[in-house]
């Protein structure tokens, strides 16, 4: 990706009017690696991600994405695009190539096999009730299901929290193999470990600002203490 599709937020205010969650935030995500955002809860890191495919709009401020404002796209077209994935994965009624067909109504049977051994699951699990898939196996057929689109960005909103260590890290294993194959990858992590094997770029937020952007061994100097917490640096 070029610089050209990073994206940049100028001036943006999120959240309830009378209590914004985000305020007067500044910031360039970088166009490629794993940009991971960190910070205490409550600090906006959800919030941001949704702003950047539309799930929300700010209330000040403007999003920027290909040199064009948010808000300029449809927003079918740009979550083509910038595809998200959730912590708890949604699962539709049906099979797992059911659910595939909610993202792109005239997959092949092909095309759902060979996006399943993409993410590491067998191709056997197409014809599969979704609702019968493991945690991890759900989380990773939501990968799947986001990259049918062929998604130049993913969003993935702490998609490991709720998973055990096994499948956590495969999924880890699988945001890295993207980033590495030019998919840019925001991901929202608590997880000082898992930052610290992901991150190429870490934004590090409080109380709905930006506190510091850089990385990892930029962070690990930080005067900030705070900053020095949220990305597990030494004491």
């Amino acid at each position: 990706m070029s610089s050209a599709d990073a994206f940049e937020l100028v001036g943006v205010d999120a959240g309830p009017a009378d209590d914004p969650i985000l305020h007067g935030l500044d910031l360039e995500i970088p166009a490629n690696g794993v940009t991971v955002l960190a910070g205490p809860s409550g600090a906006g890191k959800s919030t941001l991600l949704r702003l950047l495919n539309r799930l929300d709009d700010p209330a000040a401020g403007e999003v920027r994405w290909r040199d064009r404002a948010l808000t300029d796209w449809d927003p079918t077209d740009l979550r083509r695009c910038v595809a998200m994935v959730f912590q708890r994965p949604p699962i539709f009624p049906g099979t797992v190539r059911d659910n595939f067909a909610v993202a792109l109504p005239d997959v092949t049977d092909e095309r759902a096999v060979h996006v399943l051994e993409h993410v590491g699951l067998s191709g056997e699990l197409v014809g599969q009730d979704a609702s019968t898939l493991s945690g991890g196996e759900a989380q990773r057929m939501c990968v799947a299901r986001a990259l049918l689109t062929d998604p130049a960005v993913l969003l993935a909103d702490e998609p490991t929290a709720a998973l055990d260590r096994s499948a956590r890290e495969t999924v880890e294993d699988l945001g890295r193999a993207l980033a590495d194959s030019g998919v840019a990858v925001v991901w929202v992590s608590h997880d000082t470990d898992q930052l610290r094997r992901l991150a190429d770029h870490v934004v590090v937020l409080a109380d709905g600002s930006v506190r510091a952007t850089g990385h990892l061994a930029d962070l690990d100097a930080s005067p900030d203490p705070l900053v020095r917490r949220s990305v597990g640096a030494s004491a």
